[in-house]
């Protein structure tokens, strides 16, 4: 039996070669990917806790790829690797760690001269790693810890609350987080920033 995922809107289809790297065998449906997913991102979170992360160790390709690794490794052989295949979002996969990298060093700016609020730079960082689109899967839930990180390690403010609803599940919330995130892509934050502290 494979793995038959029901996708939702704005969600990444994994290709065959994705889909092998599945480490669990008896994982068949969306829900129960979803649940060990779930756990694997609480063990993260765990991970995290106590960590007393700065700027020049958040904002590094190692750690943008270790988070992810802590996330989803449990789960995906290629976790913390970046895709090799294009998807119907982000940009060629060739360009990844050239866009990674430069993403980091304009997060290192914005931190040194606060070009922006605490909260615009943890959401344009957000913006912009789920924009590039590293990994096969994932990325929305990872862009949204790496902000929480952000704003927790740099900034000492409290984490984002995401609408305080599973925005990985069709309905209301998801679709005002896409909407946002649309706005973004046009260079208009305020939504996504609003809905981040919602």
């Amino acid at each position: 039996m494979g793995l038959n995922l029901d996708y939702i809107h704005g969600q990444t289809p994994l290709d065959e070669e994705e889909k092998e790297g599945l480490l669990i065998p008896t994982i068949s449906t969306r829900e129960e990917l979803d649940e060990f997913e779930q756990q694997n991102i609480e063990q993260a979170i765990l991970w995290l806790l106590g960590k007393k992360l700065r700027a020049k160790q958040i904002f590094t390709s190692n750690f943008v790829c270790d988070l992810h690794r802590q996330m989803f490794s449990e789960v995906w052989a290629w976790a913390g690797t970046f895709r090799k295949t294009d998807k119907n979002l982000g940009i060629d996969k060739w360009q990844i760690p050239t866009a990674l990298q430069s993403l980091c060093d304009d997060a290192h700016f914005w931190v040194d001269h606060a070009t922006y609020s605490h909260d615009e730079i943890a959401i344009r960082f957000k913006h912009r790693v789920v924009s590039i689109h590293c990994f096969p899967n994932g990325n929305g839930r990872h862009s949204r810890l790496m902000a929480d990180v952000i704003a927790e390690n740099i900034f000492k403010d409290p984490v984002f609350s995401w609408g305080a609803k599973n925005i990985n599940q069709p309905g209301e919330a998801r679709s005002a987080y896409l909407k946002a995130l649309n706005l973004a892509d046009q260079g208009s934050y305020s939504k996504l920033l609003e809905f981040a502290r919602s």
